[in-house]
């Protein structure tokens, strides 16, 4: 038995009280709710700092991040259809050889309208890309938006393909004391969602 088993075990053998979960079913029936989802997404992503964008077709993609990031040369992606991608994560080793990623464009599984937020578990090799790129790009289907996290977290929980998932609304974003906010003190600086 491992040291984390050996804790567990304690803490059960210590425990008196056992509660139930809480019956949660009267905030998930009050919990919001949109008639458009898609532009209650995007209007919950811009307050978040980032941006959506909507490409009337696949073969929009491409064009898109090209015209939102015209500077990037370097631009990783597991998204083997992109023509503008330069490299996958895969061709790298290390999580630290993405030091220097202009763009990293993954896909999103589902979105959020009520925070902007998109579960993404699709990264490649490595989970830094997520963090580690200059700018974030989603791709992310208009039919796949959850109105709330409630629906958000039940539909987590079915998605467990990946030892690994995290939810992004936004650019990374800190603020200090005097209240200077300041975008990509811990990950992307921009984030720009492609909705399809």
């Amino acid at each position: 038995m491992g040291s984390r088993e050996t804790i567990l075990e304690r803490i059960r053998r210590n425990t008196q009280d056992i509660h139930e979960y809480p019956d949660l079913t009267a905030l998930k029936e009050s919990a919001v709710r949109y008639k458009d989802r898609v532009t209650a997404f995007r209007e919950s992503l811009e307050a978040a700092g980032g941006k959506a964008v909507i490409a009337e077709s696949p073969s929009d993609i491409d064009s898109i991040i090209r015209r939102e990031y015209p500077d990037a040369e370097r631009i990783v992606s597991p998204v083997s259809i992109l023509e503008c991608r330069t490299a996958s994560p895969d061709d790298y080793a290390e999580p630290e050889e993405l030091d220097g990623t202009d763009v990293a464009v993954v896909r999103g599984d589902f979105g959020v309208a009520e925070n902007g937020a998109v579960w993404i578990t699709d990264y490649g090799k490595h989970r830094a890309l997520l963090f580690i790129a200059e700018a974030l790009v989603i791709l992310l289907s208009r039919n796949c938006i959850a109105d709330n996290m409630h629906q958000a977290y039940s539909r987590a929980e079915l998605n467990r393909e990946r030892d690994f998932g995290t939810f992004i609304s936004g650019p990374s974003k800190t603020a200090d004391i005097e209240q200077a906010l300041v975008f990509g003190a811990h990950g992307a600086r921009s984030v720009t969602v492609i909705l399809i």
